[in-house]
């Protein structure tokens, strides 16, 4: 095995493979047998519905894809970040960090898939407390992204992993080479 491709790489390129697949069978389930983009909403728990939405833009609506240019625009967009969190995945060595950059990266393929074929990305979990909503319409790609962002970050902020430590240890003093009771140069 290349040293490029080590076991925990490509453990990372299976989960956002997994994620990527999983994402768009859901999606294909509750937009075909489902028929949540006709039905419109699903109630399943009293916190909890399926709402098909059509997300033309980028995070929180941001950029909103309003023809065909700025469409394609987010596609090469999003396909660039992706490709860099692929190389960043590529390099690392750590599975913590592997695994928060295959769910962002996984995320980002299906949610990619989307934009491609249709324009736009489809959105249908909708978590809510009464009428207050924490998060927008979400799907799978989403919250894989989310997380992995949070499991990126958690670990940049209080995981040390056991090599940067050793390193971090100044080493020992030297013993002083001179035989105790002689003065110094100084």
């Amino acid at each position: 095995m290349s040293a490029l491709l080590t076991r925990n790489r490509l453990i990372g390129l299976a989960i956002a493979a997994f994620i990527a697949i999983i994402d768009q069978v859901v999606k294909w389930y509750v937009i075909g047998p489902l028929a949540l983009r006709q039905v419109g909403n699903i109630d399943l728990l009293p916190f909890f519905d399926l709402t098909y939405t059509e997300n033309r833009g980028i995070s929180l609506g941001m950029l909103q894809a309003t023809n065909m240019e700025t469409r394609w625009l987010l596609v090469l967009m999003t396909a660039v970040i992706a490709l860099v969190v692929l190389v960043w995945m590529l390099r690392e060595k750590a599975m913590g960090d592997i695994f928060g950059l295959a769910l962002i990266l996984g995320g980002a393929v299906g949610n990619i898939r989307d934009r491609y074929d249709l324009g736009y990305v489809i959105d249908y979990a909708d978590f809510h407390i009464g009428t207050f909503r924490p998060f927008l319409i979400f799907n799978i790609a989403d919250a894989a992204i989310t997380i992995g962002v949070v499991i990126i970050l958690a670990r940049s902020l209080f995981v040390r992993d056991k090599e940067e430590t050793e390193t971090s240890v100044p080493p020992p003093e030297k013993p002083d080479a001179r035989p105790r009771g002689e003065p110094s140069d100084a």
